[in-house]
C-alpha cells in the first residue's frame, strides 16, 4: 500500500487530497495543527476506504513542527503534497514582519525541507514524488504571497528537472480561487469574484493528480486559469504588476 503525507490535510485542497488518495487505496499521514479535526478526519477515511492513516499534529511556522515533519517524510513516503498555506489581507508595510515571515516559513522553507527529505528515498526506489500547491497569483505580482508561490513553481522545475528519469516526479499545482476556508482563515473579502472563476475542490485534485502522472511539471488546471496564466507570462512584466495591484486594491 503506497503511503501519502498531506499537509494542510484538514480542509480545502489538502482535505480533497485527502479524499481522493485514500479512495485509491493510499496509507495516509495527516499533517495540521488541528489534533482534533485530524482524528475526526482519520476515522473517516478509514471507516470509509479502510486505509491505514496516521496523523500528525505539527505547526510549520515552528522549528519544531517542520522537524516533525521532515523527520515522516524522510520515512518509507510515496507521495508528499505540500498544501499547508496561508493568505494576508493586507499589504507589506500595514502587516507585523512575523507574519510575513511566518508565511515564508509555511511557503517555501516548509517546502523546501519536506521536498529534500522525501526525495532520496523516492529516487532510490524509483517511485513517488511530491506535488507543491503554489497558486496562479504566481504568476501576477502581488505582495509575499504571490513572491511565495512563485518561488513555489521555480523550485519545484527546477527539481523536477533535477530527478528527471529516476522515476520520481515532482509538480507545481496553481489552482485559482477555490472554495474552501482559505479565504474566511485570512478575512478576504471575495465578494467581488465572479462565480465564473470558483474551482471545485475535489474537481480540481482530480485533474491534478491527472497531470501528476503524465509528468507534467507545472500543473493550471482549468482552461479559464491557463488562458490567464499564459496572458502573464507574455504581457510585459510591469503592465501585470500594475494590473495586479489595481485588482488587489478593489478587494
Amino acid at each position: 500500500m503506497p503511503t501519502a503525507l498531506v499537509t494542510g490535510a484538514t480542509a480545502g485542497i489538502g482535505a480533497a487530497f485527502a479524499r481522493r488518495l485514500a479512495a485509491d487505496g493510499f496509507a495516509l499521514v495527516l499533517l495540521a495543527r488541528d489534533t482534533e479535526r485530524l482524528e475526526q478526519a482519520a476515522e473517516q477515511y478509514r471507516t470509509a476506504h479502510g486505509v491505514e492513516v496516521e496523523i500528525l499534529s505539527a505547526d510549520l511556522t515552528t522549528e519544531a513542527g517542520l522537524a516533525d515533519a521532515e523527520r515522516r517524510a524522510a520515512r518509507d513516503v510515496d507521495l508528499v503534497v505540500n498544501n499547508a498555506g496561508f493568505g494576508q489581507r493586507g499589504e507589506l508595510l500595514g502587516t507585523e514582519l512575523s507574519e510575513e515571515l511566518a508565511m515564508l516559513r509555511v511557503h517555501c522553507e516548509a517546502v523546501l525541507r519536506l521536498t529534500r527529505a522525501a526525495l532520496p528515498g523516492m529516487t532510490a526506489r524509483g517511485r513517488g514524488g511530491v506535488i507543491n500547491v503554489a497558486s496562479v497569483a504566481a504568476f501576477f505580482p502581488r505582495g509575499t504571497y504571490s513572491a511565495s508561490k512563485a518561488w513555489v513553481v521555480t523550485f519545484s522545475e527546477s527539481v523536477c528537472q533535477q530527478v528527471a528519469g529516476s522515476g520520481a516526479h515532482v509538480m507545481a499545482l496553481c489552482p485559482g480561487w477555490v472554495r474552501t476556508e482559505f479565504h474566511e482563515r485570512s478575512d478576504m473579502d471575495t465578494s467581488g469574484i465572479p462565480d465564473a472563476l470558483w474551482l471545485d475542490a475535489d474537481h480540481l485534485v482530480d485533474a491534478a493528480i491527472r497531470d501528476f502522472r503524465r509528468g507534467v511539471p507545472v500543473s493550471v488546471p482549468d482552461s479559464r486559469y491557463k488562458a490567464l496564466v499564459g496572458l502573464g507570462r507574455v504581457l510585459p512584466r510591469r503592465l501585470v504588476a500594475r494590473l495586479s495591484a489595481r485588482a488587489g486594491s478593489h478587494h
